[in-house]
């Protein structure tokens, strides 16, 4: 019976922290929406309607 060679996976290589993070951080900013659009303040508004009076 002939041998059969073993088929060995390549040992990963070590990835730098600073990869590390720079990925976590762009999968951050990818995934997380834009913040909603803050309302008007009530100042702006009676000062625009004081002005359209």
């Amino acid at each position: 019976m002939p041998a059969v060679p073993i088929r060995r996976e390549p040992t990963p290589r070590p990835v730098p922290m600073r990869d590390l993070l720079a990925a976590c951080a762009a999968a951050a900013a990818v995934s997380t929406p834009p913040p909603a659009p803050e309302p008007p303040r009530q100042e702006k508004a009676v000062r625009d309607r004081r002005a359209a009076a």
